[in-house]
């Protein structure tokens, strides 16, 4: 059986990202895995929404989206040098 994994509540500090999911875990990946919050300013960092049954989470100031499985699996977004 497949279980979706969805989140509950963001946050953020200067290292990480950290997403509370549905079942009460908490994930945390590196905050420079993803250069467009890196950039953001406070306000639109908080300005976020679930999406897609709370599988992914959408930042709409900055047309940002990310998807949990991939914080969980270790994709980022980086790019290459």
């Amino acid at each position: 059986m497949t279980t979706l994994i969805s989140g509950k509540a963001i946050r953020m500090d200067n290292q990480y990202l950290h997403v509370e999911l549905a079942d009460g875990r908490i994930i945390s990946t590196p905050l420079d895995w993803y250069q467009e919050l890196m950039a953001a300013d406070e306000c639109d960092r908080v300005n976020y929404h679930f999406i897609c049954g709370a599988t992914g989470i959408e930042w709409p100031t900055l047309d940002y989206h990310l998807s949990i499985e991939s914080m969980l699996i270790g994709a980022h977004h980086q790019q290459a040098a």
